[in-house]
């Protein structure tokens, strides 16, 4: 039987080490690259001088400022990060054709069959950082177990440049390691029973998987998921880059808050402009995604789906996500929508003006009215009330 050996790469501080290469006369500042400049924004990313000054992820701009004068505060730079992402993505694509990027800074590989070719999988993984750092001059680490899952836990939590959990070996190595380690234990409930229990590693919840009755009755439908993760099992499958056609529409909020009459009324407005781009596109979307980024760093996210692509109904669909996303009291920093796997949509007008037809037709007339005065100078649901509809 061939091993299934998956590869995860981890370049740790990415926009710190790009804009220190960019920059050489930054490698022994205290710097930290922040979200946005505004007092709401969050650092990213920050170096180790930053760090020893009490600085941490996530820490706002406004306390900072506050707290420290001597820190290097760069803006976030996308377009830099996009680029050095891109020249990684090259570097290591010669090692093989299944790579899937992680965000900025990591990436999967999936390695299946390269023994024979390549050797020794721990060899091949210095190769593979050796080659980053001569084509980019960027440093990294590598994990490699079985699954995704695991080999991403090791870069988590492994300082070493390389470091190999062997098949057979996942749950030992995760019994040790705090259950936030696992996807699932983000899940608030989940989360919130764990403290409540006392559960303070892996291993007891690999012991309390094995009671599977009296584990499905604490997590009901969160069990089985959670017993996998808890023994290091993903099934998974590394996914070649794609590019990912898809419409995005997100808010930073100018103040953090949990009052819901605003975060509903931010929601409408994004999802209006989500409506105008179908229509334009005459496609509807298999897949809609709502997230919600916090003041703690927490995200939480729900997914749908859109079938009819007037302000009311797609309004409807998002307000829908949003309200089975926010089940928490922390305050909200982010909303996010993402659309995406879009089919055409099939007017389904007739001689009958039907409710849904109406709205279509009065989001029509107010996207004449945006593409003459832009985008945001309008909102359906405020014809609708001029008429007395909602």
């Amino acid at each position: 039987m061939i091993a299934r050996d998956v590869f995860h790469i981890r370049l740790k501080e990415l926009e710190l080490q790009a804009e220190r290469i960019m920059d050489p006369t930054l490698k022994t500042r205290p710097v930290a690259i922040i979200s946005s400049p505004h007092p709401n924004g969050i650092i990213v990313s920050l170096s180790p001088e930053a760090a020893e000054e009490g600085l941490f992820h996530g820490m706002k701009v406004s306390v900072v400022r506050k707290m420290s004068h001597g820190v290097l505060l760069l803006p976030y730079n996308q377009s830099l990060y996009v680029r050095v992402n891109r020249y990684v993505y090259q570097s290591i694509s010669m090692f093989t054709p299944t790579v899937e990027p992680e965000g900025f800074n990591g990436f999967y590989l999936d390695m299946n069959g390269m023994r024979a070719i390549r050797g020794h999988v721990q060899n091949t993984g210095l190769s593979i950082i050796q080659r980053i750092q001569e084509q980019t001059s960027l440093s990294g680490m590598v994990g490699i177990s079985v699954n995704k899952l695991v080999s991403r836990i090791v870069t988590s939590v492994i300082p070493d440049t390389i470091h190999e959990v062997e098949g057979g070996e996942e749950a030992q190595f995760l019994s040790p390691l705090k259950p936030p380690v696992l996807p699932t234990v983000k899940e608030k409930p989940v989360h919130r029973l764990l403290r409540f229990l006392c559960v303070e590693q892996v291993s007891h919840i690999q012991s309390m998987a094995d009671k599977s009755n009296e584990f499905r009755t604490f997590f009901g439908t969160y069990a089985l998921q959670l017993s996998r993760e808890a023994k290091g099992e993903d099934s998974s499958i590394v996914r070649p880059f794609q590019l990912r056609d898809h419409i995005l529409e997100q808010t930073v909020l100018p103040e953090d808050t949990n009052d819901e009459s605003i975060l509903h009324a931010v929601v409408k407005g994004l999802a209006e402009q989500v409506a105008f781009k179908l229509r334009k596109r005459r496609q509807v979307a298999n897949k809609v995604r709502l997230e919600l980024h916090y003041t703690d760093g927490h995200q939480r996210d729900r997914m749908g789906g859109i079938i009819g692509i007037d302000d009311i109904s797609v309004i409807a669909v998002c307000r829908k996500l949003f309200d089975k996303a926010n089940g928490r009291r922390n305050r909200v920093r982010t909303i996010l929508i993402d659309v995406s796997e879009f089919r055409p949509y099939i007017d389904q007008t007739n001689l009958f003006m039907t409710k849904e037809s109406r709205n279509m037709a009065v989001s029509k007339a107010v996207d004449k009215v945006r593409l003459k005065h832009g985008v945001r100078s309008l909102q359906t649901v405020d014809v609708f009330q001029a008429l007395g509809r909602v």
